[in-house]
């Protein structure tokens, strides 16, 4: 949840380590800080409530030189938000300096034995524990720093990506990881650290992403080397990124989030390229090739994820049963971990995520794989800890996404598991032709029919205003809709702090309606598919009880515009591709509501983009 940035080389630390936590403020921004070994051999730790925008105004009459530092923007777990639990935390001696992603859930026991030894604590995070203990090793035990992150860490239960500096070796950072992500950047006689390569990529491009219980020695001037908590040296697997600067900039629009609504068009495009021929009559999927025997055997799929990506799930399983039939259960990543799943060797897991990182799916993967089950991963961060569990998956090249909530990572995953679903069922021979070829080109041509609905920008925004008023939204949805009800919910939800609710059209009847007044706007999904008629009637129980009706609709109907408050029309699709276009228009409500309300669009309180802790 938290961003970690590191520097060691020859530039001046503090404008990097600056500009590497501006580009993670999405991983965590309730509070943030700095530590540097200056010139003179000092280390200086600043931290401050609030954004990074705070921290650079502290800063502005400190002392701020040095070429080796580590910072940090931090998502609250353990102590509220606040300059004292802000990191890095020093140790007491203030010889020592640590950041800190992730939780140490026996903190409280590890805080106990070291008071109970004299170590006195300024803070209520379980991150000054660790550095406590770190340094009652070292100096208890007589080891260097290296050695006493590894005895440390060894009593460690939780997940961490950590960042040590040592006052008294100022040419060195020692880095650890476990359960949650850490990426060393490899430059000219220098070396970076981000929690992800968006920090890294203007610099270098060669990166080492940490494997679970990896520590990393980063020496000025030396080549790094990567331990094991045993000290076992392990071999360095360097990558090359490729990430456009550009996709990690807001480009000219006022909020990462509409920039990344705007860029779904192009990104599908990506998301296809090369598994969507050109002339649109065949998908391939090279996990399909490469693992035929697995998917085409598979007896059951179970989808795991978290949030919007298990709504991706829900309307991947409705196209894996469709076209494969095969049995799909979706479940969330958090309850499937801790109850005792019947998981078999003939099932295939499929484990969604946009960061690769989400600690709840991760450890669904694993226990998945414990049971024998093979393991599908569909992530959007290259090289991330799922895609490296796993025994294949597909990425869906979306490109970095920024605002914390999710828009173009959800169409990605859609449109992922579109591609799943055709690939499987042309191999498994249950799809007709005609309908395989049908829907492959309808897939083809999502990217221009998202353009024609982004047009209506300007109608969303205005609508926006009239219903800012609201406190509740009711979204309804059938069939291949539903999830994209919840999904709009969500969406409003998360960035407007309107409270709403998804539910299946059907189902109104069985409670929801009981709310309907006046006051409720309700958002409803009614393109003309199978269940329009039944839709038109929900939408009609509605309207007699002074509902408030905002209706996506397919193109020239004008029986629900004569009903309806708001209408906005839809290009035409298949019904199993709706998903695809009716979730923009949903995208862009939530957007607008958000920015009439004055929100921060792309920092949401209490949220944070990649949820690494439980």
């Amino acid at each position: 949840m938290c961003g970690i940035v590191g520097y060691i080389g020859k530039q001046d630390a503090f404008p990097i380590l600056i500009k590497g936590l501006r580009r993670l403020e999405y991983r965590g921004y309730d509070s943030a800080g700095v530590a540097l070994l200056n010139n003179d051999g000092d280390l200086n730790v600043y931290k401050t409530k609030g954004k990074v925008d705070n921290l650079t105004e502290y800063c502005a009459d400190k002392d701020v030189n040095g070429t080796v530092g580590i910072a940090h923007t931090r998502w609250a777990t353990h102590g509220e938000p606040s300059s004292r639990n802000a990191h890095p935390h020093y140790s007491s001696s203030k010889n020592l300096a640590i950041i800190h992603n992730g939780i140490i859930e026996n903190y409280a026991d590890l805080k106990h034995k070291l008071v109970a030894k004299g170590v006195t604590f300024v803070s209520d995070t379980d991150t000054e524990v660790l550095v406590q203990l770190i340094e009652y090793i070292m100096v208890k035990k007589h080891l260097d720093l290296l050695e006493a992150v590894q005895v440390a860490l060894y009593q460690v239960i939780g997940a961490y990506a950590i960042a040590v500096l040592d006052k008294n070796d100022p040419d060195q950072i020692i880095a650890a990881r476990k359960q949650s992500p850490l990426v060393v950047g490899i430059g000219e006689d220098e070396f970076f650290l981000g929690s992800d390569a968006s920090p890294i990529v203007e610099y270098t491009n060669k990166v080492v992403y940490l494997e679970d219980g990896n520590i990393a020695v980063i020496r000025r001037g030396q080549d790094l080397h990567v331990f094991s908590i045993l000290g076992e040296e392990q071999e360095l697997k360097v990558k090359k990124v490729d990430i456009d600067l550009g996709q990690i900039e807001k480009g000219g629009y006022p909020h990462f989030m509409l920039k990344e609504i705007f860029e779904q068009p192009e990104c599908l495009k990506n998301c296809m390229r090369g598994r969507v021929n050109v002339e649109a009559d065949h998908v391939t999927l090279s996990a399909l090739i490469d693992y035929r025997r697995q998917l085409l055997n598979a007896k059951r799929v179970v989808i795991v994820a978290c949030g919007t990506s298990w709504h991706a799930g829900l309307i991947g399983k409705q196209m894996i049963e469709t076209l494969c039939r095969i049995p799909v259960e979706v479940e969330y990543a958090s309850e499937f971990r801790y109850r005792n799943p019947v998981v078999t060797k003939d099932d295939v897991v499929i484990a969604i995520s946009q960061s690769g990182e989400t600690a709840d799916t991760l450890a669904a993967v694993q226990l998945a794989k414990e049971k024998g089950a093979f393991i599908y991963g569909i992530c959007n961060a290259i090289g991330s800890s799922i895609p490296r569990a796993t025994d294949t998956g597909t990425y869906i090249h979306v490109g970095p996404e920024i605002g914390v909530a999710s828009t173009k990572a959800f169409t990605g995953q859609v449109t992922v598991l579109t591609m799943f679903a055709l690939a499987l069922a042309e191999a498994k021979g249950t799809v007709d032709r005609q309908e395989y070829l049908k829907i492959v080109k309808g897939l083809s041509e999502i990217p221009v029919k998202i353009r024609e609905v982004l047009q209506t920008n300007d109608k969303v925004a205005d609508l926006a205003r009239t219903f800012t008023y609201a406190h509740n939204f009711l979204y309804l949805g059938r069939g291949f809709s539903y999830p994209v009800a919840l999904e709009g919910a969500l969406k409003l939800k998360e960035i407007s702090y309107i409270h709403a609710e998804g539910y299946p059209a059907a189902e109104m009847k069985h409670g929801p309606i009981a709310l309907i007044d006046s006051d409720m706007p309700v958002v409803v999904i009614a393109t003309h598919n199978a269940m329009y008629e039944k839709v038109l009637s929900n939408i009609q129980e509605i309207k007699a009880r002074q509902g408030k009706v905002i209706a996506l609709v397919s193109k020239g109907d004008d029986t629900i515009a004569k009903i309806a408050d708001e209408v906005i029309e839809l290009p035409d699709v298949l019904e199993c591709l709706e998903p695809l276009v009716a979730t923009i228009p949903l995208q862009l409500l939530a957007y607008h509501v958000a920015v009439c309300k004055g929100k921060n669009v792309d920092q949401p309180r209490n949220l944070a983009k990649s949820v690494t802790v439980e």
